[in-house]
């Protein structure tokens, strides 16, 4: 099979996706959101030395954290902040609550406190009530900034508490297992800035994983969490899942595909792609070919040239993800907001094919060109959505 790199292959005007993003609303607010790194810098307490270490951790059967011992150091969050990561993530195990609401809570936690317990002025008066900082509202209290309706002073200034006050309310919404991470964190807090929390998704994931084994890179089976095994209509606790199933052939920037800017897994024509992550639809469209015609609807060649029906996807994070050699038109229209595992078209040949499947692409700090580009095997991996097979 063969896919070209990016649409038509051929040189194009850069497209400013910031501008792309700036004219969109809605519940993303991707322009938020910072670059998408694949990795994370982890340190020890105590240690002076700092580790660049993959986001690829064990994912094991447990994932228990620990509270109480070493913290590792994520970039901007130190150790204080991470073990108020670890209590929040301890509470919703203590509460049975899957490692989906472990991701939520943490970036909703991030996005209102920066992981800190903050007080207020009047708090910080007193004494005998420790705090990590000053908030900036008059009454919000605590990692989740909850009001008075939350509970007393004390109660609110507890990690415990208000990551079980939260927790009970996030349990009470029907169907927020699937709800976009702003959606549902939005529907608890009720927030002034309700676009606010999906930026914060994929640090929230990384710092799971870190602190409990792995444990956003899994789905719920039979009321389990297993490791690495979304795909399609299931979901991992990071947001993300493969678009559709099936091994990957022709890899990313292979020896002999220097410019092959994605990989190719085989499928049958009108298999299902499923968006593999919530997220914004930018461009969706018939690729016109090297000769600068557009005419998708019948099956591509080798050294035609073009995605043929494409679609690119803009994620929180600056992610984008793109689908080449739809058989037909997308199910899905720029602008439109779409949830992980929404279907957004069906398996074909259209564009530089030479049989039917799916060209997969990712990129990084919303740049849709190939400079932008990375290995989606590892990066969906990381994220507990594997690309069946190896490239």
């Amino acid at each position: 099979m063969t896919a070209e790199l990016s649409p038509t292959g051929a040189p194009r005007r850069r497209v400013r996706v910031g501008a792309v993003a700036a004219a969109l609303t809605g519940v993303l607010a991707l322009l938020c959101c910072g670059g998408g790194s694949a990795a994370f810098f982890l340190t020890n307490l105590g240690g002076d030395q700092e580790t660049l270490v993959s986001n690829e951790q064990q994912c094991d059967d447990e994932h228990r954290v620990n509270v109480t011992g070493k913290m590792p150091r994520m970039s901007a969050y130190g150790a204080t902040q991470m073990r108020n990561a670890a209590v929040i993530i301890k509470v919703g195990q203590d509460m049975k609550v899957p490692p989906r609401g472990w991701v939520i809570a943490v970036a909703t936690a991030m996005q209102e406190s920066a992981l800190r317990n903050l007080s207020n002025s009047t708090v910080a008066g007193s004494r005998g009530i420790p705090n990590e900082g000053v908030g900036s509202d008059h009454d919000s209290l605590g990692l989740f900034q909850q009001r008075a309706g939350w509970g007393s002073v004390t109660q609110r200034m507890s990690p415990d508490y208000a990551a079980r006050k939260f927790y009970e309310k996030l349990l009470k919404i029907d169907g927020w297992e699937h709800m976009p991470l702003t959606r549902a964190a939005q529907k608890v807090q009720i927030s002034a800035y309700p676009d606010a929390y999906a930026k914060h998704e994929d640090v929230a994931s990384q710092i799971v994983n870190a602190l409990a084994g792995g444990a956003a890179r899994t789905v719920q089976i039979a009321e389990q969490a297993v490791c690495d095994r979304a795909s399609a209509r299931t979901i991992a606790a990071s947001g993300w899942t493969a678009p559709i199933e099936g091994g990957v052939g022709s890899g990313f920037r292979t020896a002999s595909r220097p410019r092959h800017n994605g990989v190719d897994i085989g499928a049958r024509k009108r298999t299902e792609i499923h968006a593999a992550a919530t997220g914004r639809v930018l461009v969706a469209r018939c690729d016109p070919d090297h000769r600068g015609n557009r005419n998708c609807d019948v099956d591509g060649f080798p050294g035609k040239g073009g995605c043929g029906w494409f679609v690119d996807i803009l994620h929180a994070g600056g992610f984008i993800t793109r689908y080449c050699h739809m058989i037909e038109k997308p199910r899905v229209v720029p602008g439109q907001l779409v949830k992980a595992g929404e279907v957004i078209g069906l398996v074909g040949s259209s564009g530089n094919s030479s049989g039917p499947h799916l060209h997969f692409e990712v990129h990084i700090d919303s740049n849709r060109s190939f400079s932008g580009g990375i290995n989606p095997v590892p990066f969906m991996r990381q994220r507990g959505a594997p690309l069946n097979g190896s490239a």
